[in-house]
């Protein structure tokens, strides 16, 4: 009989999530917001919306309530960042306490600047919370390609026990107990590969490509310093090698946005055309109000926060950016 798992959240990475474990013989129940997505999981086995192309496991349980996960040993929240504290809200009274909830959404909340972890300390206090970040693309985890996560949890113990429990031969989960550092290497990095998409879309090269990835890392780094994040986790899968991954891509949904604004197209067409979130677009405000709270010179992601504010063209953001004053790197 294998573990009971509730996924809180139908998105590609939610039904990504589920998939792996459902594979790997967990008895998995996922809940979708729309009840077509419910339907098409139920009985057709997909979620063409979300993830198009991927013949998910018959095993796999959806539903449209949830209640339905209260008895789920181990419950994955994945709605987007902006919504997790009224999924984790309306959840709340279905999940015992001391049941492990992992939250696998990347961002900062916009309306008070919080990290994940304490908007779920606000909401499910009485839960065992960790968090799942890394470098992954949904549709590489949904067919089973291998991928590696880092798992953070304040409580090790649980952290190095819920790793065990989720990953698999094809999904390789280190565990940490630095949620702060895996926190904000998932929240950045959306921010920072919209900045990448700009470069290609407006044709900058690969050497400018270079030097924004880079410039922007010592940007999460100073970010991590300020908020006591471990060196090595940013250098790690959840800040290093998840900024790589989506800087790297257009499969990601934040660097073909940037990409989109590049090649001069409105914020809101670019929008107005999908169905997923992009998540970097809501988290820059974040990001900026954050850095300017603690006095931490971001300079790239302040660009992308006026440049999806509308309050700065692409072209002054890189006028901006090349003409700073000269400075030791650091």
């Amino acid at each position: 009989m294998g573990t009971a798992i509730g996924v809180v959240g139908a998105g590609a990475w939610g039904t990504a999530l589920a998939q792996s474990l459902a594979l790997n013989g967990a008895n998995v129940t996922i809940w979708a917001h729309e009840p077509e997505t419910v339907a098409s999981i139920r009985h057709r086995h997909v979620n063409d919306t979300y993830l198009p192309g991927i013949a998910l496991a018959p095993s796999l349980e959806a539903t449209g309530e949830l209640a339905d996960l209260g008895a789920a040993e181990i419950i994955l929240l994945v709605p987007p960042a902006q919504h997790v504290r009224a999924v984790a809200t309306a959840l709340a009274p279905h999940v015992p306490a001391g049941r492990p909830v992992v939250v696998c959404a990347k961002g900062i909340e916009q309306r008070t600047g919080k990290l994940l972890s304490s908007v779920v300390a606000d909401v499910l206090p009485e839960q065992v919370a960790a968090f799942l970040s890394g470098p992954s693309f949904a549709a590489d985890v949904a067919r089973g390609l291998p991928a590696a996560l880092t798992l953070a949890s304040a409580d090790e113990t649980a952290g190095m026990a819920l790793a065990e429990a989720l990953g698999s031969k094809r999904l390789r989960l280190y565990w940490t107990g630095d949620v702060t550092g895996v926190e904000l290497g998932g929240a950045v990095k959306n921010v920072l590969a919209i900045a990448a998409g700009i470069v290609e879309g407006r044709g900058l090269g690969a050497s400018a490509h270079a030097a924004l990835v880079a410039r922007g890392f010592a940007e999460l780094r100073r970010l991590g310093e300020a908020m006591g994040a471990r060196p090595e986790t940013l250098m790690g899968l959840a800040g290093l090698g998840d900024l790589i991954l989506t800087c790297g891509s257009p499969q990601s949904r934040n660097m073909s946005l940037g990409r989109a604004l590049g090649q001069g197209r409105a914020l809101a067409d670019v929008l107005g055309e999908r169905r997923a979130v992009t998540e970097g677009v809501f988290t820059a405000a974040a990001l900026a109000q954050v850095a300017d709270e603690l006095g931490v010179d971001m300079p790239i992601s302040q660009a992308v926060h006026h440049i999806v504010g509308g309050r700065l063209t692409v072209e002054a953001a890189i006028e901006g950016l090349m003409s700073r004053p000269q400075k030791a790197e650091g």
